[in-house]
Order: structure tokens, then sequence, then C-alpha cells
């Protein structure tokens, strides 16, 4: 009886570079190291404090806004979507974080630390997304959310 290999679905940068608009410094996905169609993805944002955010938040102890660990998980979001629907951003729409339910933070995140965005599908409709979402640092969640965004034609 021949092993059947789990393989996962990874993107590096360049690859999430196609699939998503944004760019320095507000790139926030570092790389994809799994993702299903429909279903699940999970990324890694490695944060580093030469980042622009650490020079104001906070001098004295650097620490990654919430605002963004939530951005970074909204864009998780967006690579899901664009490969779920086959398809790359073009110049004709744009994919809106537009809502976010139950956000919590429960540790917070520091330069080098390794942030592992976990995105689920729970619902679409039409154009909205739903998603439950989680970020973690060593195995410890430092966010929790439901996610909701939506594509939409400019």
């Amino acid at each position: 009886m021949s092993e059947q290999k789990n393989t996962l679905a990874a993107l590096d940068i360049h690859e999430i570079m196609q699939t998503l608009p944004h760019r320095y410094p507000f790139l926030l996905v570092d790389k994809v190291t799994d993702y299903k169609v429909d279903d699940y993805l999970i990324g890694v944002k490695n944060v580093t404090v030469n980042e622009p955010c650490f020079t104001g938040h906070f001098p004295h102890r650097p620490v990654m806004p919430g605002v963004l660990i939530l951005e970074a998980l909204a864009q998780a979001t967006g690579i899901l979507a664009f490969k779920t629907m086959n398809e790359l951003p073009d110049e004709n729409s744009l994919y809106y974080f537009v809502g976010i339910d139950s956000a919590r933070f429960k540790k917070p995140v520091e330069p080098g630390d390794q942030v592992i965005l976990k995105v689920k599908l729970l619902k679409r409709k039409k154009t909205l997304w739903k998603f439950d979402a989680t970020a973690e640092v060593d195995g410890n969640i430092v966010c929790a959310a439901q996610l909701m965004c939506s594509k939409q034609e400019i």
C-alpha cells in the first residue's frame, strides 16, 4: 500500500503581490503556508522593528497596533477570496474590509514575533464574505475576530 503525502498549497511574496493590490508599508502578509479554496488560509506576518508604525507606537516599547493585526487578517481573507473566485484584482474593482465583529486582543505583538494568520470562510453571499479570523504568536491567540469583506466595482 502506498503512502499518500499531504501537500500544502503555499504562496510566496511574489504570488501574494499578484493577488493583493497592497504595497509597502501596507502589505502585511509575507507568505501563505497553506490554503484550501472556499475554506481556509494560513498566512505569516513577520514583525520587524524597522516597520514605520513602531516609531510612534510606542517609542519606549514597540507594539504592533491592533488595527494592523486586523488589517493583516483582512488581507489574508482577500487572498483566500481571490483564490476562491479564481481571479486577480484589477483596476475596476476593490476588495474592501467592511466589518468587524467580536474583535478581541489577548496579548501584544512585538518586533521579532511571527504572527500566524488563520482565516476560515464562514459564508459567502453575492459579493459579501464572512470569516472567522485568528492571529497567533508561538501558538497563543493574540487576536480573534469575525471579519466581513466585499468585492466592489469602482
